[in-house]
């Protein structure tokens, strides 16, 4: 059975495809990160968008702001996607469902975007940092970065005792009937 979110801000049916095919997985990806992302985010309260569990770290609405920022710049700087002016990038107000908003708001013309880039795009080598990788390379490490993010966010909600949503599998608070989570050896030696 397959797994089912309880939110979905991009649906499947609104990826685009994509011009050069074998980027197809990297459009889909983007979409998916997105949505859990979201779902995410929808579990925290406005007021708890200045909590952290530690002096040293980074409070929840502190990780939101960073995650829009972040793919901005990513996509922007790095990738060369036409992208709204920083200043223009966090939402007015600032509530859980203000940044779950701009988020997908933010989201949508960058599939586009990429879903229509040919193969030389993707392949093209461009500074990062102090290196140069191609667009690939780079797209890969923006996701990486969003999944470590979405990580932390979800260790938050544990610690302040909200449910864990399900991203990419079942969570002690979410699962649904077909789940068939690797938590033994024999369940990792099926093939």
């Amino acid at each position: 059975m397959a797994m089912r979110y309880a939110e979905t801000a991009i649906p499947d049916a609104e990826r685009p495809a994509a011009a050069f095919p074998l980027a197809q997985h990297a459009v889909d990806t983007y979409a998916s990160e997105t949505n859990k992302v979201f779902t995410v985010w929808g579990r925290f309260e406005d007021a708890d968008l200045g909590w952290k569990p530690h002096p040293r770290s980074t409070a929840v609405g502190g990780i939101l702001k960073h995650q829009l920022l972040s793919e901005r710049r990513f996509f922007g700087e790095f990738l060369g996607l036409p992208e709204p002016a920083a200043a223009e990038v966090l939402p007015a107000r600032e509530t859980v469902a203000a940044y779950r908003e701009r988020c997908v708001a933010l989201a949508r013309p960058r599939l586009a975007f990429l879903a229509a880039r040919p193969e030389a795009w993707w392949l093209e080598p461009v500074p990062f940092f102090d290196v140069t990788r191609d667009r690939g390379w780079v797209f890969w490490r923006r996701v990486l970065h969003t999944a470590h993010h979405r990580t932390q966010l979800t260790v938050f909600l544990r610690l302040l005792d909200r449910p864990v949503p399900a991203t990419y599998g079942p969570t002690a608070d979410e699962t649904w009937d077909g789940a068939d989570p690797t938590l033994s050896v024999a369940a990792a030696q099926r093939k």
